[in-house]
């Protein structure tokens, strides 16, 4: 990672802890920046394929802005994976599984298709970016939208 981007990203930290304190009422404990996510990220992929995805990316969500862990670790993420019901060497092989990587690779090339530069950021109907943390009514307006334009 470039240092002016990483300073660039540090310069938002206070700015992200205090919306996150003042409009969510949460309490952020990031964990390490900088680390190496693709491990997580394909986990995530096998997961989703097993039917336990929402799980998963709660857990792992968890682990690293509640619980401040390194979530490259891939001893970490197989004891996540396990947590969440999944087999954990069944699920540590996938993360070398070229497939796994394919399909993460193919989420990771959407995202810059679509401009996705941060996170989080919310694609509605392949078509509406929403970036940053928002506040709910943003999100009820996006959907709004939606189903106005399906409706006419």
């Amino acid at each position: 990672m470039p240092p002016e981007y990483r300073v660039k990203i540090e310069s938002f930290r206070p700015q992200l802890l205090a919306v996150a304190r003042e409009r969510y009422g949460r309490e952020i404990n990031q964990g390490p920046f900088g680390i190496d996510t693709r491990p997580a990220l394909i986990g995530e992929k096998y997961a989703q394929r097993m039917g336990k995805g929402a799980e998963y990316h709660d857990a792992v969500m968890a682990a690293y802005w509640r619980d401040a862990l390194d979530i490259s670790d891939r001893t970490l993420l197989g004891t996540i994976a396990g947590a969440c019901g999944l087999d954990e060497q069944a699920f540590l092989t996938a993360l070398d599984d070229e497939e796994m990587l394919n399909a993460m690779l193919g989420d990771a090339s959407f995202a810059q298709r679509a401009g996705i530069q941060g996170v989080p950021a919310l694609v509605f109907n392949q078509r509406y970016l929403v970036s940053g943390a928002q506040p709910a009514e943003v999100l009820r307006n996006v959907v709004a939208q939606i189903v106005a334009e399906n409706q006419g």
